[in-house]
């Protein structure tokens, strides 16, 4: 349990989606630090906690569109980590109305859960590609949002929801940059992860354009970020809205990178090959208000990120990593047809 000041104990937290990526690697250090853990969800991807013997630990198989069972799981919980949305672009697009309703209408639940459970605070993960395509080199919150995708506005959608409707919740926004390395629960449909195994699969990386900006935060210093948020003095964090990210840098650059990480690692040559795209999306994010406000700052690079997923490959934990759809979240809702 962790003592905030200002505010009573926070020793119970309830995580929404909290066996995807991210969560796979925040439940088990929020564990560590003590604090009781519910994870609320459809574990699609897997039973990501098994061999976690943790008495703080409870696991809910369970639809966010299931009101009465999330606000039932919110019970004692003093905090909501809302991670649980189909989580990318292509996933989203596969089923436009499924993604709606997990993505935005299934909000109110959470918000429902909260309200009724006198939650004492919402953290809301929204994501940097709000922004849409910005030609300033630092992307500020105070940035208009101009989202470019059905997943990217209905995050927008729902940070609106909290700022209208939301006086009476104690909440907190993050937009986080695009998460990188190795976890329990992996996703190698990722910029960086996914250039990555290629090169350690095929000794190839392709290159999707390159020019494009993408900001980067190793999945360590993600789950530090929301670890912070548990913690910080409430007064900092009300109704605010923060960016979390690292490292800005260009598909190229990213591609240069995992070239010659996976290259030491492997001690074999990897080709990067250059093709065109229709993907323009580009965006860069500024984390300066979270450093100023709470003192966060990352502590693990991109680079450390590529080194984990090499060492996991070459330790042989990554089962048929390009077409496994347990890697691949459109692979996987595919095959599930989930509605």
């Amino acid at each position: 349990m962790v003592q905030i000041p200002g505010k009573e104990t926070i020793r119970k937290v309830l995580v929404t989606g909290g066996a995807g990526y991210v969560g796979s690697a925040l439940v088990p250090s929020l564990l560590s630090k003590g604090y009781e853990v519910v994870v609320y969800d459809l574990y699609i991807y897997g039973e990501v906690f098994k061999g976690i013997e943790n008495s703080g630990l409870t696991e809910i198989k369970a639809d966010i569109r299931d009101r009465e069972k999330l606000v039932d799981a919110a019970k004692g919980a003093d905090a909501i980590i809302h991670l649980a949305c189909i989580s990318n672009d292509p996933s989203f697009e596969l089923n436009p109305e499924l993604g709606k309703t997990i993505n935005f209408d299934a909000f109110y639940n959470v918000l429902e859960a909260a309200r009724a459970n006198s939650i004492k605070r919402l953290i809301y993960a929204s994501t940097s590609s709000v922004y849409g395509l910005k030609p300033e080199k630092n992307v500020v919150e105070e940035a208009t949002l101009e989202p470019l995708t059905d997943y990217s506005k209905y995050k927008a959608e729902c940070e609106k929801v909290l700022k209208e409707e939301g006086e009476d919740i104690e909440w907190v926004t993050i937009r986080p940059a695009t998460v990188c390395g190795y976890a329990r629960r992996l996703r190698l449909d990722l910029v960086v992860n996914i250039l990555t195994i290629n090169g350690l699969v095929n000794r190839k990386i392709k290159i999707f354009g390159g020019n494009q900006l993408r900001p980067n935060l190793n999945i360590k210093d993600m789950a530090r970020a929301y670890e912070l948020l548990l913690t910080a003095p409430w007064k900092k964090l009300r109704h605010q809205t923060f960016n979390v990210g690292y490292q800005n840098m260009t598909v190229t650059e990213i591609a240069a990178l995992a070239k010659k990480t996976v290259e030491k690692a492997l001690g074999e040559k990897v080709e990067l090959e250059i093709v065109p795209t229709n993907d323009n999306r580009s965006y860069h994010i500024n984390s300066d208000k979270i450093k100023k406000a709470l003192g966060f700052t990352p502590i693990y690079t991109v680079e450390e990120a590529i080194e984990t997923l090499a060492d996991a490959f070459r330790k042989g934990l990554l089962n048929d990593p390009l077409n496994n759809p347990l890697y691949h979240n459109i692979k996987r809702m595919q095959e599930l047809k989930l509605k």
